[in-house]
């Protein structure tokens, strides 16, 4: 290459240049490539490969610690499930409801009106109740307690008074309700409120039952009533004497008429 640099210059020195030159484009003249690896000893390398040995890890830090608290119950968790039993023992009237996304005031009004008929609302968050119902009585009450539910529960049974109170909050929706170990539908709780009281039903039942024992005490006495009649009759017409009768037992006669 150097050569041809010289014999280059020293043309151009003496002003004759070549009447073809040849002019090298692209890479080197000279290149290395690099030989592709022999398939034996390919293996022979991966065989031999040298493997670098694991640091030992401590059991410790393979299997995880156990918390002290994961298999044991909260105490607020306890405190909630003994309420709970205590609102389902104590009252008579136990309705759920869905809350729809009702505000802080709309309940707070509808917690006064319902406090007015002595009717209570609680909350217990589902995994409480979905411990508690499978247990007990009310087990049919579970599949009702879905999303964001409330209880609306009442010693005495005030379904009327309850419904009034719902009527006027739509955000508010009745989903069933158990009533007296009862369980009813929404539409079984509006045939409920429906019925007259415990009271008046109470008054027509001794009312019927004190009509029957008096018919009953007048059929009775009705047969010795008649015979004391008929006695008394029969002891008036004896001690009467019959028309036509003296009292000596003598029959009068009657008047002589005079003849002309």
């Amino acid at each position: 290459m150097a050569g041809l640099v010289l014999q280059r210059t020293l043309l151009c020195v003496t002003g004759r240049l070549p009447g073809a030159q040849s002019v090298r484009h692209g890479s080197k003249a000279v290149t290395r490539h690099r030989k592709a690896m022999h398939f034996e000893r390919q293996k022979l390398m991966a065989l031999t490969r040298y493997i670098a040995p694991k640091p030992a890890v401590p059991e410790r830090c393979i299997v995880p610690r156990k918390k002290p608290f994961e298999n044991e119950e909260s105490p607020l968790a306890k405190i909630l499930c003994r309420q709970l039993e205590e609102v389902f023992q104590k009252n008579k009237m136990i309705a759920v409801f869905q809350n729809c996304a009702i505000g802080s005031d709309e309940m707070l009004r509808f917690r006064h009106r319902l406090l007015k008929h002595n009717i209570h609302i609680k909350f217990f968050p589902n995994e409480i109740i979905r411990r508690i119902l499978p247990s007990s009585p009310y087990r049919n009450l579970l599949p009702l307690f879905i999303g964001q539910t409330l209880l609306v529960v009442s010693q005495e049974v005030k379904a009327k008074e309850m419904l009034s109170v719902v009527r006027s909050i739509p955000h508010v929706q009745l989903l069933g309700a158990c009533i007296e170990n009862t369980l009813l539908s929404k539409q079984g709780v509006i045939n409920c409120s429906k019925l007259p009281s415990i009271a008046l039903l109470q008054g027509e039942v001794v009312g019927g039952l004190t009509l029957m024992t008096s018919q009953t005490c007048a059929l009775i006495q009705r047969d010795s009533m008649e015979l004391v009649c008929l006695l008394q009759q029969y002891i008036k017409q004896q001690s009467d004497p019959p028309m036509g009768t003296s009292d000596e037992g003598q029959t009068e006669t009657p008047p002589s008429q005079g003849t002309n």
